[in-house]
């Protein structure tokens, strides 16, 4: 992996209506960061981008960015799920994706605390 620097491209998975997630993205424009926002509830990932966004993040598998506290989780039945159940059940319902994630060049974390983001910086 290489270190961000300023030729790599910043992309925040944003919902304006999470705290930690408007707490990333100020802290990202506090620091000169002019990030590209995705606001994934209203365009929604698809099955390549939620397999590109878990590589960034190191890892295979979707419970990485799964809100299990949500309601629709439960709903679903989602506990016992295999990772491609997850995987649909995320690119079909992006309310059950964790934000914000933040994504500078090939590597990305979850920003739960917001200050995670600073690690990509």
């Amino acid at each position: 992996m290489t270190d961000a620097g300023p030729q790599d491209p910043v992309t925040i998975w944003h919902n304006p209506r999470c705290s930690k997630s408007r707490g990333a993205l100020a802290l990202l424009t506090e620091r000169g960061v002019d990030p590209a926002v995705v606001r994934y509830l209203d365009d929604a990932p698809d099955r390549a981008a939620l397999e590109r966004v878990l590589a960034q993040l190191g890892t295979d598998d979707p419970r990485a960015i799964v809100r299990t506290g949500e309601k629709l989780y439960k709903e679903l039945g989602l506990a016992d799920a295999d990772r491609d159940t997850l995987i649909d059940a995320l690119a079909a319902y992006p309310i059950l994706i964790e934000r914000p994630i933040v994504v500078v060049g090939d590597r990305a974390v979850v920003g739960r605390p917001p200050e995670k983001v600073l690690d990509l910086l």
